[in-house]
């Protein structure tokens, strides 16, 4: 596990487009270690993505200067007892390493979107589409690691034509501190990937819920769980933060066994 990446408790709040600001992960911070804001769209493809997903209904952070965006939700975090982190979206690789740049001034962790299976991000060339350009997906890597930055990648499984942890390793390689998975109905590839990708932080996503799925994601070798959807749900925050809290030592994580 990259000690960059590291945060207690162990427990993330997984950004949510339209959704996930300063102001929510306030509410969050009682129960989670870090929170992950945005995403963000940043360049003109994925901007304009953007604007096609708000068209119909869906929640988008469109800010005029997405940047100063990155800049203004850090700083109203600062003095949080939480680990910040912003996740962004971009086709390109300079706007990453200009927001890298913003989040290494506040100690935040820069997450790459390469989990985004809609098909106007998918086409504008983000999202899950990187993950099927590894080289390309690699580049914004290297670059947010070079402004600086503590980066992270979130990705999911079970994406046709992509071996997870083989895509995995290469990314620890260019420089990805954390790999934030959602493991889909695929729970046992994070153990996979944590074989993979020995120097990442590994946290899991997907239906963490409460002891249940805590249990097996620590037990797959995780370093962390993260909660989506129900991230602005206090008792759902507090069940997950209590499993994490009391879950047994054969759970612990990262070398633990299976046999859950």
């Amino acid at each position: 596990m990259t000690v960059a990446a590291a945060f207690d408790p162990p427990v993330a709040v997984a950004s949510l487009s339209g959704e996930a600001d300063a102001e929510w992960a306030r509410t969050a911070a009682p129960y989670v270690g870090c929170a992950l804001l945005g995403g963000i769209a940043l360049d003109g493809p994925t901007r304009a993505a953007a604007r096609e997903l708000r068209a119909r209904d869906r929640s988008e952070f469109l800010p005029s200067d997405p940047i100063a965006f990155v800049d203004a939700e850090l700083s109203a975090l600062e003095g949080l007892a939480v680990r910040p982190g912003m996740n962004v979206r971009s086709a390109a690789t300079a706007p990453i390493a200009a927001a890298a740049s913003v989040c290494a001034d506040h100690d935040a962790v820069l997450e790459i979107n390469a989990h985004c299976r809609q098909a106007e991000m998918c086409a504008a060339g983000a999202g899950e589409t990187l993950m099927r350009d590894a080289d390309r997906l690699c580049e914004q890597v290297a670059a947010a690691a070079e402004a600086g930055a503590t980066v992270g990648v979130k990705l999911r499984a079970e994406v046709p034509g992509v071996e997870l942890p083989a895509l995995s390793a290469r990314l620890s390689a260019a420089g990805a501190d954390s790999l934030h998975v959602d493991a889909m109905d695929s729970e046992a590839v994070i153990a996979d990937v944590v074989s993979a990708a020995p120097d990442a932080t590994v946290i899991a996503n997907n239906d963490v819920r409460g002891p249940e799925s805590v249990r097996e994601y620590f037990a797959y070798g995780a370093d962390a769980v993260s909660v989506g959807r129900p991230s602005n749900d206090p008792a759902v925050l507090e069940r997950v933060r209590r499993a994490v809290e009391t879950r047994a030592d054969g759970d612990a994580g990262r070398g633990a066994s299976t046999d859950a």
